[in-house]
């Protein structure tokens, strides 16, 4: 039986191989065939937890190709690893595509690649392979950086992407505003210059005008106001493995799934779950302000603290502090945040309000104290405090520093405010409306399956 073959290409971060991950799984319960193209420096992290995931049979395969990089430099520089994968991977792509096209009866047909890798396109496009781009983050990020030819014709940024006042930047009447610093290719924090970031920007919005689909990781009742913007961007989530009762694929550290035993001795919506993705850091003494902070509260906890947290080399904590939160506190350096995030035990969500992260805590109901590090994270935060008002910010001090009794006063503002949750809930329930079936997000992708698989026309979007 001949199928349809979808290339999945996502940019090499957890945030975006696990969602881009969980479309190749809808899919492949559609009947096409799924090749997961990542680089070879990210193969070889998720290789061995793949390996142990259901889906994984002929109907869904992962391969590498390399990202220009030497195996020694450093894959954080977000601008130089973007340049470098720009600059080799193209030619390494469609090589990859002509030995499939030669060994493998199910030809290649479609390629649905992150946003931040559009260049691909145009690999595609000569080999009269279809084209999708999927974006992994929130749709009002990805309308940001539409919008800018729109914000360097109206005076608000000039050519190099650097805001003309410090005025609040408006999309629209109806997104919130951003601050100017903001502006995604301003949130980096690597050596790149927010220069060459946005000059990337632009050359992304350039690589998306032939597309002939544009897909989103997000719901109408999410952002309604940023697809009314675009209109061609079609939502298709939330993909979340939790939605069809599996676990999730693509992840880059092991999880350490005892802390789902010490969840079960827990009461009921008592305990702080704290994380903050794969990128971000604290030196030490806002490091030893958190231990603290959690301590104080006097709640249970489960922290994740995984390698790299902190500036310095070693994980350390305040003396004797292990021994005073004792069972109180479990602390492990990777876990299954869906199935934590699900369970009755957690009261909140302590995040660095990653999008991925934001929409698990969506799902699950569950109220946030938002700490954002960088990037879209703060636009996150926004939407997560004063749109959907599920929420409360974690605010540093005129020294730069979130307190420990900073941190203790929060949570129990929001754990003592019952509005928190109750909107929380509300939100879980209508965005589990979009992707049950009649919901816009479940349509949508109906109509790209059947797309892939030939019954259904579809002309180019045009975005511009």
């Amino acid at each position: 039986m001949v199928r349809p073959h979808v290339l999945l290409l996502p940019a090499p971060a957890q945030g975006h191989v696990i969602p881009a991950t969980e479309l190749g799984q809808r899919l492949v319960k559609q009947g096409a065939k799924v090749t997961v193209i990542n680089t070879e420096a990210t193969h070889m992290v998720i290789t061995k937890n793949w390996l142990e995931n259901e889906g994984c049979e002929d109907l869904m395969q992962m391969v590498s190709i390399p990202d220009g990089l030497e195996p020694w430099e450093d894959r954080n520089e977000l601008g130089k690893l973007m340049e470098s994968m720009e600059k080799s991977m193209p030619t390494k792509l469609e090589q990859l595509i002509e030995t499939i096209n030669k060994q493998d009866d199910n030809k290649v047909t479609c390629l649905i690649v992150d946003f931040w890798l559009a260049w691909a396109l145009q690999v595609v496009k000569k080999m009269e392979i279809g084209r999708v781009i999927f974006c992994p983050a929130s749709t009002a990020t990805l309308a940001t950086m539409l919008s800018i030819p729109k914000l360097i014709d109206d005076g608000v940024i000039n050519n190099k992407g650097i805001p003309q006042n410090s005025e609040m930047i408006r999309l629209t009447e109806a997104m919130p505003p951003l601050k100017p610093e903001q502006l995604l290719w301003l949130g980096f924090i690597d050596s790149t210059s927010n220069e060459v970031h946005f000059q990337d920007h632009v050359r992304l919005i350039e690589s998306t005008k032939i597309t002939e689909w544009f897909i989103c990781n997000s719901s109408v009742e999410l952002e309604p106001a940023a697809f009314s913007l675009f209109p061609e961007l079609l939502p298709v989530g939330p993909l979340l493995a939790s939605n069809r009762l599996a676990d999730q694929a693509g992840h880059f550290w092991a999880e350490d799934s005892t802390c789902l035993a010490w969840l079960d001795q827990q009461p009921a919506c008592s305990v702080l779950y704290i994380a903050f993705g794969s990128f971000t850091t604290f030196n030490q003494t806002q490091f030893e302000e958190l231990a603290l902070g959690l301590e104080l509260t006097n709640r249970p906890f489960l922290w994740v603290v995984r390698s790299g947290q902190t500036k310095e080399t070693a994980i350390t904590f305040p003396g004797g502090y292990t021994d005073r939160v004792g069972s109180r506190g479990k602390i492990v350096s990777w876990a299954p945040q869906q199935k934590v995030l699900a369970h009755p035990s957690v009261a909140c969500f302590m995040t660095h309000c990653g999008w991925n992260s934001t929409l698990e805590g969506v799902t699950n109901g569950l109220p946030f104290l938002c700490w954002p590090y960088f990037g879209d994270q703060p636009y996150n935060e926004t939407y997560i405090c004063d749109v959907w008002k599920t929420g409360l910010r974690l605010k540093e001090d005129k020294a730069g520093m979130i307190t420990q009794e900073g941190i203790k006063s929060k949570v129990e503002q929001l754990l003592s405010d019952k509005t928190f949750k109750s909107k929380a809930v509300d939100l879980k329930e209508k965005v589990a409306s979009s992707v049950a079936e009649g919901g816009s997000s479940h349509t949508n992708l109906a109509r790209l399956n059947d797309w892939i698989h030939g019954k259904d026309a579809h002309t180019d979007l045009n975005v511009n």
